[in-house]
């Protein structure tokens, strides 16, 4: 169900995109994309307790402690309000005085980056009331229901679009509101569906000192590693918006579209696995554990170069199609974006098993000061005189040393063996990617450009990795397993015959 879901959300995101693009056009896209991303910089606040929230409600659940499962869920929500109580103080203040002061906006815009702003604000107060109950789905994996209204949300979004074509009003500010509309509509259909269904998820006035600093000590250093990653993406943003303008924004932003649109492929499936890594420890099952991170590292990879190897290998072309207007620097912007996916999925795991250990002061110190580092770091490349896309090569040598200080800090908290990472993760991907690149990487320099060399490419990318992946990536173990799911299968096809 979540890659159903994953593969309309896709679709439809890729589609709207364009839509919304050419609707907009290329001012107001990236003035709606970095006004709007500035609100979700006040995310870091949310996006620490959305995680211990999680944590703490799937660990419960493996505990079976059903009294306190219930007072975490009650801690959550009530912590919850004092979060978008807080974000909003910081977004009508700090937040309002740097979007009129700071941000490049041309003057006969800013009444409308204004109506922007202030909806923004609103929609994200609406996500972060949401994160107890969205949390309380995905820790009792009940993930057709999430993947349903996730399909819902994003019919909704695909209505939205058509209308900002057919109403006269204007589109930037029409799109904020419709935005806003979607969000509230979604936030009563997991509040109604959890109530229902989750006897834990029914607020009470709850508050338990010493739960609420355990919560809050958790969630104190996942906010300096939340903090650490928005200020990152938001930060890099507006450096972009004051060197260069709207316009690099808006090249950015479609660079982030087709990373959320590829990534939602590792997202689905790590969705899936995280409360399974986060129970097994809870019931001390490690060795269970230890295979869910290695499998989940290097699956995630697979998926995801499986997908991204053709959109790689033709950038252009694909943009060309889908946006028919594509701004400046979008092809090496949506390249560099993509890799550094790549590097950050095999990642994934490693986080959860780090929240799962509840030991993450050093884990978040480190990694959320590496993270840092982008900001000053791109800052100084631009200053000199560097082009836009310095900044994603800064992130991309970044995620690098970030997965080994990952993997050197969260080894002993879990018993995990290093050598056992890097020989079933980092030993298995590499052999892959080097050898499903050859093939299509030398069948596009004797094609001329255009739709057909798409269409081999493409076809030539998929046809080179799966069997890279079946003879390289997998174990003998694994090897079985998978030729007894294709024999199943195709008993199941011969049946239906």
């Amino acid at each position: 169900m979540l890659y159903i879901r994953m593969l309309l959300i896709m679709g439809v995101s890729l589609y709207t995109s364009r839509i919304v693009l050419n609707a907009l056009g290329v001012e107001d896209f990236g003035i709606y994309n970095v006004v709007g991303g500035f609100v979700t910089m006040f995310g870091f606040l949310n996006g620490s307790m959305a995680s211990a929230t999680q944590r703490f409600l799937s660990f419960e659940i493996g505990k079976k402690n059903d009294k306190q499962l219930n007072n975490v869920f009650s801690m959550s929500v009530n912590i919850h309000f004092v979060i978008a109580l807080v974000i909003l103080v910081l977004a009508e203040t700090v937040g309002l005085w740097f979007v009129n002061t700071q941000l490049t906006i041309p003057t006969e815009r800013m009444e409308a980056a204004q109506w922007v702003y202030q909806f923004s604000i609103l929609t994200f107060l609406v996500g972060v009331l949401s994160v107890p109950y969205n949390a309380a789905i995905i820790a009792h994996e009940r993930m057709k229901v999430f993947a349903w209204v996730s399909i819902f949300e994003v019919s909704l979004k695909l209505l939205l679009v058509f209308l900002l074509l057919w109403v006269s009003y204007d589109k930037l500010k029409l799109y904020a509101i419709l935005m806003f509309a979607v969000a509230v509509i979604i936030r009563l259909i997991y509040g109604m569906y959890c109530s229902r269904n989750f006897p834990e998820s029914k607020f009470r006035w709850f508050w338990d000192q010493d739960l609420f600093k355990t919560i809050a000590s958790y969630a104190g250093w996942n906010l300096w590693g939340s903090a650490a990653l928005t200020l990152y993406g938001t930060g890099v943003n507006i450096l972009l918006n004051i060197f260069f303008g709207p316009t690099v924004n808006a090249a950015r932003a479609i660079a982030y579209q087709v990373k959320g649109a590829v990534n939602r492929f590792v997202q689905n499936f790590q969705m899936a696995m995280n409360p399974q890594i986060i129970k097994s420890y809870a019931s001390n099952d490690l060795k269970y554990m230890h295979q869910l991170i290695f499998q989940g590292a290097k699956y995630s990879f697979f998926l995801l170069f499986a997908l991204s190897l053709p959109i790689l290998l033709e950038t252009e072309i694909i943009l060309r199609l889908w946006l028919k207007i594509v701004p400046e620097y979008t092809v090496i912007f949506t390249q560099l974006v993509i890799i550094n996916i790549l590097i950050d999925c095999i990642s994934g795991p490693l986080m959860t098993a780090a929240q799962a250990s509840g030991k993450i002061k050093l884990y978040q110190a480190v990694v959320g000061g590496l993270l840092l580092l982008n900001l000053p770091l791109s800052y100084g490349f631009l200053k000199l005189g560097f082009t836009p896309e310095v900044t994603l090569y800064v992130s991309i040598l970044i995620s690098l040393v970030a997965l080994f200080a990952r993997l050197k800090i969260i080894s002993p908290l879990v018993d995990l063996s290093i050598s056992g990472y890097l020989k079933n993760v980092v030993l298995r991907i590499m052999p892959v990617a080097i050898v499903a690149c050859a093939a299509p990487f030398s069948l596009r320099y004797f094609l001329d450009e255009g739709f057909y060399r798409l269409a081999i490419v493409g076809l030539i990318s998929l046809a080179s990795v799966a069997p890279a992946i079946y003879l390289l990536g997998l174990t003998r173990v694994e090897q079985i397993f998978m030729r007894g799911k294709i024999k199943q299968l195709l008993l199941k096809i011969k049946k239906m015959q």
